[in-house]
C-alpha cells in the first residue's frame, strides 16, 4: 500500500520511538523559550543544517550501492548484488515509508522534514514571527501573500 508522504515514516516506526522524538522536541522547545531570542535563533540555524531521515537513507543507500559496485569490480561480481538489494530497499522506502535500516536510524534520532518543520515554526511563533498575520475571514485574499511571507522567515 501507498502511505501518505508526510505520514509513512512515523506510521512505520514504533510508537515509543516516535514519543520519544516529539518529547525531545518539546524540551528543545522549552529550552529556546527560556534562552530567549538568541536561543531560539540559534536553534533555527541548527535546524537549517540538521540532516531528515530521507537525505541519510539517500546518502547510506548511495554509499552502500557505490561499496558494492567498488568490490564488484575489484573483488567479486557477487558484491553487484548489493546495489541491487540496496536499490529494492529504496524503492521499498519510497512507496511504503519501511525500511530496514529505518528502526535504527529513528532510534538514532533522525526525523522527517515535517517534525524537523513542526519545530521551526513552533520556533519562529514563540519568536512572534506570525504577529501581523490576521485571521483569513479578517481581510480579503490578497492576504495570502503576508501569510506566505511571514511561514518562510
Amino acid at each position: 500500500m501507498i502511505s501518505d508522504t508526510v505520514d509513512r515514516v512515523p506510521e512505520n516506526t514504533p510508537q515509543q520511538i516516535n514519543e520519544r522524538i516529539r518529547r525531545a522536541t518539546e524540551q528543545r522547545l522549552a529550552c529556546c523559550a527560556a534562552g530567549g531570542p538568541e536561543a531560539i535563533a540559534k536553534r533555527l540555524q541548527e535546524l537549517d543544517a540538521e540532516w531528515d531521515i530521507e537525505r541519510a537513507l539517500e546518502t547510506m543507500a548511495a554509499g552502500v550501492s557505490l561499496l558494492g559496485l567498488g568490490l564488484g569490480v575489484a573483488s567479486s561480481r557477487k558484491w553487484l548484488l548489493l546495489p541491487g538489494l540496496v536499490a529494492g530497499f529504496l524503492l521499498q522506502h519510497a512507496v511504503e515509508g519501511w525500511c530496514p535500516p529505518l528502526p535504527a536510524m529513528r532510534w538514532l534520532g533522525f526525523r522527517t522534514v515535517d517534525e524537523i518543520d513542526q519545530e521551526r515554526y513552533a520556533l519562529k511563533a514563540l519568536r512572534g514571527d506570525f504577529r501581523e498575520v490576521q485571521p483569513v475571514e479578517a481581510r480579503p485574499p490578497a492576504g495570502t501573500r503576508e501569510a506566505f511571507q511571514a511561514a518562510a522567515r
